[in-house]
């Protein structure tokens, strides 16, 4: 949006290039690139053209003559051999004719000198070039996504100064509103005024922010003709890259292009030297933008428009006044300057004041260098434009630094946005949901709890839920915690097809899709519907899947597989970030739904919304839907869990951000449940070891210890409750002595040894415990008060004998004291066997060796079966091989078996015994495993499983120096050894034993003695001799092995040893530093092995398996569940209840905390001073505003004053009171007298509006290029003199014709004398386009009907009925309207009604008129009116109580249809907000008021 001067510039600036191309070698391309490139290059050759003079007629105007230049503005030998051919041909130079289209010679990548390694784009284009041509090459080749807004800068092309602080905040406002709504920002791409100040800014944003923050789009769209230094762009290959010097010194009146733009579309005309070629073009392909939708083609909203004025002269005015009367809002600068000042001065002033002397007044001001250059025409022009502008005050936003209200360029800008959108068609409805759709495209939750989330409007879920989704897809958590808060519900929300949606549009970096799509592979789950292109659906069964995975086997698939898979392999289309209604649901229309395996019950909103943020690493999204979650501790672990299993995917920073969010979470589990123990320790428990339904019925427990959270598992709480479940029935403070010895005399038990826990309960008991504080908790469980009054009835008796000594030897703690004893029970009498009796026949101890083995190879046999959860065999086999010491024993036990199989072979007696000699070592290792659960023997034992970790690495490491040395050392010593035992011993064995001290005798001559080594290598017990010399002495150099000797010991045992060293005492020190923490959650194993083992040791174990097994086989066996219980339904709510009572309380101390913080103070401090500074630079702006407007009122006084003195001086002289000559001259500013002898202003009716028309008085009559004469308001009455008026007479042909056909009318029907507009001028004679001078007679049926419901009563806002009416929509026209129009002769109805019904229903509304109702008759405000034809309408109310009319019925079926007629048709709700074709909307208003409806 440029200005349309043209600006003659000399021929001697033209640049002198003609027909050489530069070429650049690349030294290397990669093949990507390259493809990019040619596929570019052909697609540009075949659709994007250039134009170039084709016919040389000499320019011989003033300064162009002689020098050869043609009218074009190129120099003759710019031009081919063909175009100067013509050139004795003497023809008037016609760019139509004589200028043509080639394919373009310009386009490529472009960077500029000195500018760092920015690389932009351009482009040479005709002026003709169609604009979905440029938008596909922007979109497609260019890379650029779809803008969620265009920004149209337009101002002054010149070099201006802007306050410094005005500046800045134009600067911020336009990158912060661009980066923050993904906006495309349009300019004339040159490097000077406005656009020099859009590039700065970019520059400045990129200068200061990351490659991650994405970059800014600034598109700049220039004349091809007026580029400065443009011979570097050309090539008819294209430049990948043109490199482009900014040279401002030379560039003369051209002008250069600016280097901080991003794109650039450069206009060719075919001439060179002429500003604002661009602008047709570009106004083109702004509008054609405009027009495209953020969602999907058919539905949607369309991408908004906004035009940001800074300064600008004429130009600049033209382009304001043609993008508001198209809809499109402005934002003026104040302060920047000539227009933008001028309009910003009168654009709160009643339009009654806006008057042509006010305007004159302005341009003095602001204008006052260029001022003379002003005609009385265009003073008009400018007046009329500038009350028009005024007028739509909808359209129209003026930033303002001193108001106090307008911090922000930004802000402002999408305020004007959305200002504009409540006056567009929103189908009679309120324009609220366009307007949150635009606040969430442009992720501006500022704007939207300001201007949208007000008391006005009251949101309902429903209303909220596809801008929620839009929310979630777009990764916006403001507008997601916005909306939760204002309405949305996650029940209602979150259905099936919702949550598919989300997963079906998981972006294709998603660690998460990578897991599902080789599972999916693997399990060949894709499936390609026929005749359509390959696409694939993910259903959640396959999101179930993958999170068992990632969850372990820990927990139940959260949604079931379907019987039939095929119902739900159904194509997924590509949905959009910005998402319409429509959109969304025909998206959800595209799921089929099993009925059958419908799993609508399974659905847990909070959950799986919860799971879609995790597995999308959506940050903050999932810390909002955590806060709602009720069970938040299982949700915590979960995502801790599954973060850390995708975390292991890569390597990378995505990797190490989820594994910092996993351990946020954990914390966040961490405090909850230290809220919730603090609280209540029973309930606490319950916690960990209640059944999670949400989560497959697993615990916060087992979910911990499968998450590897080892803080959380050593809370105190959590410590306590395993505590507890290791001692069982017995008091968790019994001494380990009195343990040991009621083991082998439990007679003991009875006399009170032995504590048990209900005993101690029973003696602590405080019947005040009870009672909980209403502060503290909700109302106890039905199932607390039984456990509780249960106790209070063992209060009145002891324990049992046989209760006491079943709980005494059940306990976990006994059982493990009794396996301990007998585990070295076994491994003494295993050792006795092997040393003392191991004979051929096996005697009645090695028997018994057996059976004790036989019996722990029965409790390894159903530990891999004991399934308390019901997981199944292959989930349950997964979890038993996940553990080691389950390897190991498997192993021992093989191996065992092994050498037993051995040992009953009597030719491998020998090698059995050797086998379970070695076994005999690994069963001695598990002791290791035993005795974890010791607090000080565990973190020992766990440092050396470390060390055990760390030595294999060293290993590496020394054998890469031993065999190294070995090799080359066994190479000089011996010659040709054969015996490989010998070189191994050489090589490796010797060289291993060295590193401790070892010194190898043959490594120099001093010890040698020949008889104590084999010279030919044929003694099998001794080593070869070195190579010898002639008296049998080695021959080989000593020095160089023991140089050699001492580089190997220096590396081997002093630097890789003591790096061993380094690396045991960093195990040791990590160890040791979390050695409480490790060993905690260490014993958790140990714990579950032995709650669920029997009470029975080996090899007595057998007795208990016996049982389990006559059990299982004759009556239902009972399951002992790890650690885990399910409540009762009402328990268990409100226990989650009460645990998310106590995560708000966690949450409130969290926020707390976070406010006290030093870094919060300072961040607070911080806002504050830069508040305060922001106060004071508004001051300062707005005294020095005042100062200024004192001193021009001052100017404007002492000019009035000088009139004065002038005018007595006159009168004085003209009575005689002196001579002519000595009048003294004062000097007084020129004048310009428009008829301003009489200053009418503007007649205002009652209520406010104008009185005279406006539509009428359109600059542009419609439908055609014919200008009106600019009439203002005070000069429309007839009565006002208005000398200077001189309107243009226009008779549209095409009307004249067809009427000529209908009606001969005769001169002295009509004539332009005595038929005059009966409400004023309107700036054009003649007929335009209506039939007749004078009035033309119309027709506007209103047919209404009352709005009904789906239940057929009638709809209400309020206590009033809500009306519809049938409103139809023409192409010429973008409003609504009445289907009536201007009657031709014979006519009784309008040509628009007739085209909507068939010749029986026009009979039938015809003999309706009569008894109708009239509602208007009169003028008609309509824009083809004339001085000399106007239109007067006849409106009349058809109106419909019975819905089973057959008009209306006819009706409905057409507003069903597209209509072939060009013509589109609907029932709109009858509503104030309604833009509606000329004064249509108070005719409405009438007929609401008629019938009591709603308006």
């Amino acid at each position: 949006m440029l200005t349309v001067h043209e600006i003659e510039i000399h021929p001697d600036e033209v640049d002198t290039y003609h027909g050489s191309f530069i070429s650049r070698n690349r030294s290397q391309i990669f093949f990507s690139t390259h493809q990019k490139q040619h596929c570019i290059r052909s697609w540009i050759k075949e659709n994007i053209r250039k134009k170039e003079c084709k016919y040389y007629v000499e320019n011989t105007a003033g300064e162009f003559s002689g020098k050869e230049i043609c009218m074009c503005g190129y120099r003759k030998a710019s031009h081919s051999e063909e175009a100067v051919k013509h050139e004795e041909f003497l023809e008037t130079w016609d760019p139509k004719r004589h200028v043509s289209e080639e394919p373009t010679d310009a386009y490529g990548d472009i960077t500029f000198t000195g500018s760092g390694q920015n690389v932009g784009k351009f482009v040479r284009v005709s002026s003709d070039t169609k604009p979905d041509t440029l938008y596909k090459l922007m979109r497609d080749h260019w890379g650029l996504n779809v803008p969620n807004l265009l920004i149209s800068v337009t101002g002054g092309a010149k070099n201006f100064n802007m306050k410094p602080r005005l500046k800045n905040m134009f600067r911020r406002g336009l990158i912060k509103v661009a980066r923050s709504t993904g906006a495309w920002i349009v300019t004339g791409g040159s490097h000077a005024g406005v656009m020099k100040h859009v590039g700065e800014a970019v520059r400045d944003y990129t200068m200061s922010s990351s490659s991650k923050d994405g970059k800014i789009v600034a598109i700049g769209i220039a004349t091809w003709g007026i580029v400065h230094n443009r011979k570097c762009l050309v090539s008819s290959e294209g430049k990948f890259p043109a490199e482009y010097t900014l040279d401002e010194e030379s560039q003369g009146r051209l002008s250069c292009l600016d280097t901080n733009h991003s794109h650039f579309i450069l206009v060719d005309n075919g001439t060179h030297g002429k500003y604002g070629v661009e602008i047709a073009l570009r106004g083109k392909l702004e509008k054609f933008i405009c027009e495209q939708t953020l969602g999907s083609t058919d539905n949607g909203i369309k991408i908004p428009v906004v035009c940001v004025v800074l300064e600008g002269g004429p130009g600049t005015l033209d382009t304001i006044y043609s993008a508001m009367m198209n809809g499109t809002p402005c934002v003026v600068m104040e302060g920047s300057g000539r227009v933008a000042d001028v309009i910003a001065q009168v654009a709160n002033l009643p339009l009654s004041e806006i008057t042509i002397s006010h305007i004159q007044k302005q341009l003095k001001t602001y204008f006052a260098e260029d001022f003379k250059t002003f005609s009385d025409i265009k003073i008009l022009e400018w007046t009329k434009k500038i009350q028009d502008i005024v007028r739509m005050q909808q359209l129209l936003t003026v930033f303002r630094l001193e108001k106090e209200d307008q911090n922000d360029v930004d802000v402002a800008i999408i305020k004007a946005l959305l200002k504009a959108s409540k006056s567009l068609d929103n189908q009679g409805k309120e324009n609220w949901d366009h307007q949150l759709k635009l606040a969430v495209a442009w992720n501006r939750v500022d704007i939207a709890k300001s201007e949208i989330f007000t008391d006005d409007k009251q949101w309902k879920s429903i209303d909220l839920s596809d801008v929620m989704l839009a929310a979630l897809l777009g990764d916006k958590p403001d507008f997601v915690k916005l909306f939760l808060e204002n309405g949305v519900h996650l029940k209602e929300f979150l259905t099936e097809k919702r949550l598919l949606a989300l997963y079906n549009n998981l972006p294709p970096t998603s660690l998460f899709l990578r897991r599902i799509l080789k599972k999916q592979e693997e399990e060949k789950l894709y499936m390609k519907k026929p005749g359509t292109s390959s696409s694939w659906s993910i259903q959640l069964y396959h999101v179930s899947d993958v999170l068992c995975d990632l969850l372990g086997s820990i927990i139940k698939p959260l949604y079931p597989r379907p019987r039939d898979r095929s119902t739900h392999a159904v194509p997924i289309p590509h949905i959009r970030i910005n998402l319409g209604s429509n959109d969304l649901e025909s998206f959800q229309n595209s799921i089929p739904m099993d009925t059958k395996g419908s799993i609508v019950e399974l659905l847990d909103p909070t959950r799986d919304l919860f799971i879609w943020a995790i597995l999308e690493n959506r940050k903050e999204i999932a810390d909002i839907i955590w806060q709602l979650s009720q069970d938040c501790i299982a949700t915590a672990l979960a995502a801790s869990k599954i973060l850390k299993e995708l975390a292991k995917e890569e390597d990378t920073d995505l990797s190490e951000d989820m594994g910092a969010l996993a351990e946020q979470y954990e914390k966040q589990a961490i405090g909850v449940f230290t809220e919730c123990h603090q609280r209540d320790e029973l309930r606490a428990q319950k916690l960990l070891t209640r059944e999670s339904g949400a989560w497959g019925n697993t615990t916060c427990l087992h979910l911990a210890v499968e998450a590897n959270n080892k803080n959380f598992v050593a809370q105190g709480g959590v410590q306590t409750l395993l505590t507890q479940i290791w001692w069982g029935e017995l008091a968790v403070d019994t001494r380990m002595w009195k343990v040991l010895l009621c083991m082998f005399l439990f007679p003991l038990i009875y006399t009170g040894l032995i504590t048990f826990r209900r005993d101690g309960e029973i003696k602590k008991r405080n019947p005040q415990r009870d009672i909980m504080g209403s502060n503290d908790s909700v109302a106890l469980s039905s199932t607390e008060k039984k456990m509780r009054s249960r106790s209070r009835g063992l209060s009145e008796e002891n324990l049992k004998p046989l209760t006491r000594l079943s709980g005494f030897y059940s306990s976990p703690a006994v059982i493990f004291y009794w396996n301990v004893l007998s585990y070295f029970g076994f491994l003494w009498l295993f050792a006795y066997v092997l040393m003392m009796d191991f004979q051929v026949t096996p005697s009645w101890k090695e028997l018994l060796l057996y059976i004790w083995l036989f019996t722990l190879v029965c409790e390894e046999i159903r530990q891999f079966f004991h399934d308390p959860d019901g997981f199944g065999f292959r989930r349950k086999a997964v979890i038993y091989f996940s553990d080691p010491w389950n390897q190991f024993d498997v192993v021992s036990i093989c191996i065992f078996i092994a050498g037993l199989a051995c040992r009953l072979t009597p030719t491998a007696f020998y090698e059995g015994r050797i086998i379970l000699a070695l076994d005999f070592n690994i069963w001695c290792l598990h002791l290791m495993a035993i005795f974890t659960v010791n607090k000080n023997l565990g973190p020992k034992i766990i440092i050396v499983k470390r060390m055990m970790k760390d030595i294999f690495f060293f290993l590496f490491l020394l054998v890469v120096w031993v065999v190294a040395y070995g090799v080359a050392n066994q190479a000089i010593l011996v010659h040709n050894e054969e015996r490989l035992e010998w070189i191994f011993r050489g090589a490796v064995y010797e060289p291993y034993l060295t590193i401790f001290g070892h010194i190898p005798e043959k490594i120099d001559h001093k010890d040698f003695d020949i008889s104590r080594c084999t010279v030919a290598g044929t003694d099998p017990l001794k080593p070869k001799c070195p190579v010898l010399s002639d008296n049998n002495q080695p021959a080989f150099p000593h020095w160089v092995t023991i140089i050699f000797l001492c580089i190997y010991l220096l590396f081997a045992n002093i630097l890789l040893l003591n790096l061993l060293i380094a690396m045991f005492n960093y195990t040791f020190q990590d160890v040791q530093d979390n050695t409480d923490k490790i060993w905690k959650f260490q014993r958790y194993g140990l714990i579950v092995e032995y709650h669920s083992q029997p009470p029975f040791p080996p090899p007595l174990i057998i007795f208990s398996h016996l049982h389990l097994l006559i059990e299982r086989i004759f009556c239902k066996p009972k399951t002992r569940k790890h650690f885990k219980e399910k409540l009762p339904e009402n328990e268990e709510t409100v226990l989650l209840s009460w645990e998310t009572f106590m995560k708000e309380n966690y949450l409130t101390d969290l926020r707390n905390e976070l406010n006290q913080s030093t870094d919060n103070k300072i961040r607070d401090t911080s806002e504050k001073v830069g508040m305060m500074v922001d106060s004071l630079e508004r001051d300062k702006e707005r005294q020095c505003g005042i100062v200024e407007k004192r001193l021009a009122h001052l100017e404007e006084q002492a000019l009035q004053s000088a009139k004065a003195l002038n005018w007595i001086m006159n009168a004085l002289k003209n009575k005689g009171y002196g001579c002519q000559d000595e009048v003294p001259l004062l000097s007084v500013s020129n004048s310009k007298s428009i008829d301003t002898a009489d200053m009418n202003s503007t007649e205002e009716s009652e209520d406010g509006k104008p009185q005279y028309h406006l539509n009428a008085r359109q600059l542009i009559y419609p439908a055609s290029s014919v200008k009106r004469f600019p009439v203002p308001d005070e000069k429309v009455p007839w009565e006002v003199q208005f000398a200077a008026y001189s309107p243009t007479i226009y008779n549209s042909d095409s009307v004249s014709r067809a009427n000529s056909e209908n009606h001969k009318e005769s001169s002295d029907v009509a004539s332009t004398e005595n038929c005059k507009n009966p409400v004023g001028r309107t700036g054009l004679e003649g007929k335009g386009k209506l039939y007749w001078f004078g009035p033309n007679r119309a027709l506007d049926p209103i047919i209404t009907r009352w709005k009904r419901s789906s239940d057929d009563s009638v709809s209400k806002t309020g206590t009033k009925k809500v009306l519809e009416f049938i409103a139809i929509k023409c192409k010429e026209y973008d409003r609504w309207a009445f289907p009536g129009g201007v009657l031709q002769v014979g006519e009784t109805l309008p040509k628009r009604l007739k085209q909507l019904l068939n010749t029986k229903l026009q009979e039938e509304v015809q003999s309706m008129l009569g008894a109708a109702t009239k509602v208007y008759e009169g003028y008609v405000d309509d824009p083809r009116n004339t001085d000399n034809a106007w239109v007067e309408t006849t409106a009349i109310n058809i109106h419909f109580d019975d819905t089973k009319h057959s008009v209306l019925e006819y009706l409905n079926t057409m507003c069903l249809q597209d209509s072939n007629t060009g013509i589109s048709v609907r029932w709109q709700v009858v509503d104030q907000k309604i833009p509606l074709y000329g004064n249509h909307k108070e005719i409405l208003q009438k007929v609401a008021q008629i019938h009591n409806a709603h308006y």
